[in-house]
């Protein structure tokens, strides 16, 4: 069995202000994407405390940039919640106001070592998530790829619509992003993703006084 790498998860605050954010003390590690991906569900199995990041059947109910410390005790780091995006239903003067405020965070703040942008596995390449990656990549801002509700999907699915992905990627990326298969009711992805962000927080340990 594999060392639980997560011990603890409490809720820090929640910001609508890039300098209202905790002190950019610790290495952080961001969660987006389009409204109802099932970010909050994915969290929770994350750090293996349900009901932590608030999940809705309304899409668009994240509207704020959410910090959470994970292993306060020791090795402590930032797990922050944004804001989905690309919500039909909410006014394009919000879905701007909310577009600035996300890109203004993640070019902005120092203790960003990865986005993780989550993706619907379920259906096909979507043009809202491409260019947000685009810019992602144009900004010079590290991310990875979790595919999300894979549990949906059999086995040959999965191979079609990775092929899909791979496609689309591959016109902008000679490489495809470091990715992640992911499920939160059957917990996949969660050993890989921990031992992920704990790679990168040894590797840029020397940054930061903890």
């Amino acid at each position: 069995m594999s060392k639980e790498l997560i011990h603890s998860a409490t809720f820090v605050k929640s910001s609508v202000e890039i300098d209202k954010c905790p002190p950019p003390a610790y290495p952080e590690f961001a969660f987006i994407g389009r409204s109802n991906v099932g970010k909050s569900s994915l969290i929770n199995m994350l750090v293996n405390k349900k009901g932590l990041a608030k999940t809705s059947s309304s899409p668009g109910k994240t509207q704020t940039i959410n910090h959470f410390l994970i292993n306060e005790e020791k090795n402590p780091w930032f797990l922050v919640d944004l804001p989905g995006y690309g919500y039909a239903k909410t006014s394009k003067t919000e879905r701007n106001k909310w577009g600035s405020f996300i890109r203004s965070y993640l070019d902005k703040r120092e203790n960003l070592i990865c986005t993780f942008v989550l993706l619907d596995f379920r259906i096909p390449p979507q043009k809202i998530d491409i260019e947000f990656m685009q810019w992602l990549g144009e900004q010079g801002l590290p991310f990875c790829i979790a595919f999300t509700k894979c549990e949906k999907l059999t086995e040959l699915q999965k191979t079609i619509r990775f092929d899909a992905f791979s496609t689309e990627l591959k016109k902008t990326w000679e490489e495809l992003p470091q990715h992640f298969l992911t499920a939160a009711v059957e917990r996949m992805g969660r050993v890989e993703i921990q031992e992920q962000i704990a790679a990168w927080r040894k590797e840029f340990a020397n940054d930061f006084t903890l």
